[in-house]
Order: structure tokens, then C-alpha cells, then sequence
């Protein structure tokens, strides 16, 4: 007897919001209580915080904070504990901090019906959201990011990872979380290297979407560098609007296929990050990256000097440092090895974002690797003379 394949297919919805406040733990703020209640069926529900201990130093009346908002809500809020752990890119380095919060949800009994709240910047966020991803397949995340570069980019997006055998994200998962909720205030302690960073995500989402935008970065340059807030929460706002639009209506939002316009500038930022063992922050990397992209989009003519020059000068009246990590020949060679190294990261087909203009993205699938030295070079060579 021959028995033929059986063949079903399923869609899963998933739906999940971004919440914009000030002062989410003060207890005159409904935002967070309601969210859970919103979620909570009879119980209160069990929550797990996992805090970037550099927002503890400059909150340091956070945790307190938190569970004097969570026992005013304790029909709705069941606090377990509070799990601080280093930030910055090291802690997805070692298994040490995922074990630590796998060990948090175990000793809390968190279920797949509690959550993990997660109060930190990029790192930290991406690191926890691939342990609450793997703890019983799967626990409910809300991330609450505390850096520009986190509101307006990573933390708004639907992967989770953390760094193996010397590449960055090698181990990771696609896992919405249950919310995001961004809190101007935390912005406001943010050092000043942290504040500019994000911006090169914005800049990055601009030039491969949205020429308009692009040119209300490069119009509020200066107020961006000196930390006004109304043009940095919007730059927030619509960075993130945008990054989530083209994950729910881009087609690929697990990305299955090979190409990643949001990684523009990424392949050679990862590879800097490494190399640098990640003195550089992630948003520090991806200007640099861009600066190295747009300059190898002009020597192949796909954009012309003038709008190479454009985006330069923006990047820098913002105060990003522009000069790559990369002297001799050995390191030009270490850098270009990233392109193939991204390309086992996508997996089959290399394809790499550029730009051929302002606001439109251009995918190419093949880089010629002495034009690319060559702009390697021609970006060094201009800003040492700086």
C-alpha cells in the first residue's frame, strides 16, 4: 500500500503594539497596569524584570519604583523579582547571562502565561528576548528599551539573538513580543555617544525609504546633536513606524528570502564591531557602515558625489566619526571578509542594499572587491585630512 503525504498549511496572526510615555513606573500611569490587564484572564500575573545595570546607576530608585507600582496593582501584577545583568554587546558574548535569566524564569515559575519585562538597550533586549524565547518554548516578552538606537530600531522588531563562535547574532529566533513601550525619560541620561548612535539607524531607514525624512534629519542635524528632544521623539516615532510597516507589510517578516533592506550598512558594521571586540557601539558601526556603503554606491554610479557628499556632512554635523577601524592591508582584507560572512548569515544568495538615490534602496548581488577597498580607502583618506 503507498500512502501519500499528508499536506496541511496555518497561518498565525500575530499582533503586537508600540506605546509611547514618560514616567511608566510612576504610579499616576495607567499605560503598563492596563497593558497586563488587558492580557489577565483571572489570576494576577507573574512578571520577571531583567534590568540593564546601567540603567540601575542612573535610576537607581527603578526597582523600588517598580515594585511599589506592581503592589498598587497587585490584583492585576504579581512581582516575583528583579534580575540586573551588565549591558552593552559583551552580554551576548558568553552563556552566562542567558543561563541567568532561563535560571529567573524557573526559580519565579514563570509559565507561558507570565511575562519577562526587559528595561535596557539593544544588547541587553536582544539577549533576554532570545532566552524568554527559548524557556518553555516561548514566554510572553514585553521589552522596554532605554536607548535611542533600542526605541527607535531594535527593540521594534522581531528577533532575538546573541553572538557564537565570533559572529554576531549567530544564535538567535523570530519572536514578536507582547509590547514595547518607549519612555522618553530615559533618554534624558543617556551619554552623549549613546544619544547620536541612533540616529545612524534612522539615517538608515531614511535613505532607503524615504528622501523626506532624510532631509528632516539633515535639516535638525544640529538640534539632534544637542539633544532637543521634540526632533529626537519624532526621528523615534517614525524610524520605528517605518521599521515596523516594512516588517508587517514588506512580505518576509521572518525573513525567509535573501534580501534585508534593513540591513543596509550592516554587513560591514557587524564585521567593525568584531573587530574593535565591540568598543564600538552597534549605532557607531552602522554610520560608518553606511559612510562605506554610499561610498562604493558612488564609485559605481549609482549615486553622485553631490549626494554623497550630502549624507557625509549630515552624519558628521550629527558628530558621527566616520573614519573606519581598518589601517593596514591585512585589516582592508579582514573587513571585506564581513561581505562573505554576511552572506552565510543570510544563507544562498549574497545580497547586499545600496542606494541609487535618496530614499530608494538598490539590491546588488555581486561586490567587486578592489572598488570596494578603493572606498574603503577614499572614505579614510577624507576624513584623515579632516
Amino acid at each position: 500500500m503507498q500512502l501519500q503525504p499528508i499536506k496541511q498549511s496555518f497561518k498565525v496572526q500575530y499582533d503586537y503594539q508600540l506605546y509611547f510615555t514618560s514616567g511608566l513606573f510612576s504610579l499616576e500611569n495607567p499605560l503598563f497596569e492596563k497593558l497586563i490587564a488587558d492580557y489577565k484572564d483571572f489570576e494576577p500575573v507573574k512578571l520577571l524584570f531583567v534590568i540593564d545595570d546601567g540603567v540601575k546607576n542612573h535610576h537607581p530608585a527603578l526597582i523600588n519604583q517598580i515594585s511599589a507600582y506592581c503592589k498598587k496593582h497587585q490584583q492585576t501584577i504579581k512581582y516575583t523579582s528583579a534580575l540586573v545583568l551588565p549591558g552593552g554587546e559583551q552580554v551576548k558574548n558568553s552563556d552566562e547571562a542567558v543561563e541567568s535569566v532561563l535560571k529567573g524564569v524557573n526559580d519565579n515559575k514563570i509559565c507561558r502565561h507570565s511575562f519577562v519585562v526587559v528595561i535596557g538597550g539593544g544588547a541587553v533586549i536582544d539577549m533576554v528576548g532570545y532566552a524568554a524565547a527559548i524557556a518553555h518554548r516561548g514566554v510572553k516578552l514585553i521589552r522596554i528599551p532605554t536607548t535611542v538606537l533600542s526605541q527607535n530600531d531594535s527593540a521594534v522588531g522581531v528577533k532575538n539573538s546573541v553572538n557564537a563562535f565570533k559572529k554576531k547574532n549567530f544564535l538567535g529566533t523570530f519572536a514578536p513580543p507582547y509590547a514595547i513601550i518607549n519612555d522618553s525619560n530615559f533618554l534624558e541620561t543617556l551619554e552623549q555617544r549613546d544619544w547620536i548612535s541612533g540616529i545612524s539607524e534612522a539615517i538608515k531607514v531614511a535613505l532607503i525609504k524615504d528622501k523626506s525624512f532624510f532631509e528632516y534629519i539633515s535639516d535638525n542635524a544640529t538640534k539632534l546633536k544637542h539633544r532637543e528632544m521634540e526632533p529626537m521623539q519624532y526621528v523615534i516615532y517614525k524610524c520605528a513606524e517605518m521599521h515596523m510597516q516594512h516588517i508587517a507589510q514588506g512580505g518576509d517578516p521572518f525573513e525567509s528570502g535573501s534580501s534585508r533592506p534593513l540591513d543596509f550598512g550592516h554587513w560591514a558594521a557587524h564585521k567593525m564591531e568584531f573587530m574593535t571586540n565591540y568598543e564600538l557601539r552597534h549605532g557607531e558601526a552602522v554610520a560608518k557602515g553606511i559612510a562605506l556603503d554610499v561610498t562604493y554606491a558612488q564609485l559605481t554610479g549609482l549615486i553622485s558625489e553631490a549626494d554623497l557628499q550630502h549624507i557625509l556632512d549630515v552624519m558628521i554635523s550629527i558628530g558621527f566619526d566616520l573614519t573606519l577601524p581598518v589601517e593596514s592591508s591585512n585589516e582592508i582584507q579582514s573587513l571585506l571578509d564581513g561581505i562573505e560572512e554576511f552572506r552565510e548569515h543570510l544563507g544562498g544568495q549574497l545580497t547586499i542594499t545600496l542606494i541609487s538615490d535618496l530614499g530608494v534602496k538598490h539590491d546588488v548581488h555581486t561586490i567587486d572587491m578592489e572598488l570596494m577597498a578603493q572606498a574603503i580607502l577614499k572614505l579614510n583618506h577624507q576624513f584623515a585630512l579632516n
